[in-house]
């Protein structure tokens, strides 16, 4: 009876010692909410990401191609309850945008009437597009603090510096900007999101370094792979627009699954990795930016699976449906 009293007790402390690590590996660190997914092809699904730190509310919105559409769809899957407009007002804190495409900038301008006061950040080329071409009163209202007067100040500029961490206002959020190229001479935006010791990285849409003759991706790998190796980094999102058939010739600075997949085993090798050990296993890749044209999507899909030798795991995101990391 006592060996047996021991044995339960044993497996008593093995079940909750079982639970605990789970517990501790299951822990989240941010709520993201797809508003967008898409890379064109459909004006109600354009690329936005919103981030907020797990169980928090202030959110701060990566890219802004679509915004209300896509807060429509989260409330229908009873992500919040309240109106999709006071939602944008006062729960977006502000937008971080990779560049001034308008598949990820016509949702921000098209609400801004109806959207309250709070920053834009961005790298000075993306500023300096929003500042002359989009809020100016010739294409539609200048709702920012600078360029054509009346300013109606309702946005603010932030520029970036690359390299360097900037706090996001009125969260808990910080992020670091790196340099994308986005077929040349284009450019685009990487974002590093740093909650507490976590982060989560967010790139806009880029071309790989061999086609765009560019040391970008690897530059941005190598920052990257330490907090990686340390185990910090708890998901990335990263576009995939076309299938391999694509030629490299007509990417116009868009990565394919063989592309995506080779720059995810550098930036697993800068890391570590080798034949027996992959630091990036296991690591949530969110696919972003997929262009929805005949078959691209499920084409794509099947590449990805096919080719995912380092075993991350792959994430399809649903506008309007979250995902926890």
């Amino acid at each position: 009876m006592k060996r047996l009293r021991r044995n339960s007790l044993h497996f008593i402390f093995i079940f909750f010692l079982g639970c605990t690590v789970f517990t501790v590996r299951a822990q989240h660190h941010f709520t993201i909410l797809p508003l967008g997914v898409y890379g064109g092809g459909d004006e109600g699904n354009l690329s936005c990401y919103l981030i907020a730190p797990f169980k928090d509310t202030a959110f701060i919105a990566l890219d802004g191609g679509t915004i209300n559409d896509g807060l429509r769809a989260a409330r229908r899957h009873h992500f919040f309850k309240m109106d999709p407009a006071d939602f944008q007002k006062n729960r977006i804190k502000g937008y971080l945008i990779s560049h001034p495409h308008l598949d990820h900038v016509a949702g921000l301008i098209i609400n801004a009437p109806e959207d309250s006061k709070k920053p834009i950040y961005g790298l000075p080329f993306t500023i300096q597009t929003l500042k002359t071409k989009y809020f100016t009163w010739t294409s539609w209202a200048n709702f920012a603090n600078e360029g054509e007067q009346p300013a109606l100040n309702k946005y603010h500029y932030v520029r970036l510096q690359p390299g360097r961490s900037t706090p996001l206002e009125n969260t808990k959020l910080e992020v670091t900007a790196y340099p994308l190229s986005h077929a040349v001479p284009g450019k685009s935006t990487a974002f590093l999101i740093k909650n507490g010791v976590n982060y989560f990285l967010y790139l806009g849409d880029t071309g790989d370094d061999a086609i765009e003759q560019s040391t970008k991706m690897q530059d941005l790998w190598q920052a990257v792979a330490p907090i990686l190796k340390a185990g910090q980094l708890k998901g990335i999102s990263i576009e995939c627009s076309f299938p391999d058939q694509q030629p490299d010739a007509h990417l116009f600075g868009h990565l394919k699954p063989v592309l995506l997949m080779r720059n995810l085993a550098t930036l697993d090798s800068l890391a570590g990795g080798n034949n027996s050990h992959h630091p990036i296993k296991d690591l949530p890749v969110i696919i972003a930016h997929i262009k929805p044209v005949g078959s691209n999507e499920q084409v794509i899909h099947k590449e990805l699976h096919q080719q995912n030798a380092l075993g991350v795991t792959l994430i399809f995101p649903k506008r309007g449906r979250k995902i926890l990391l």
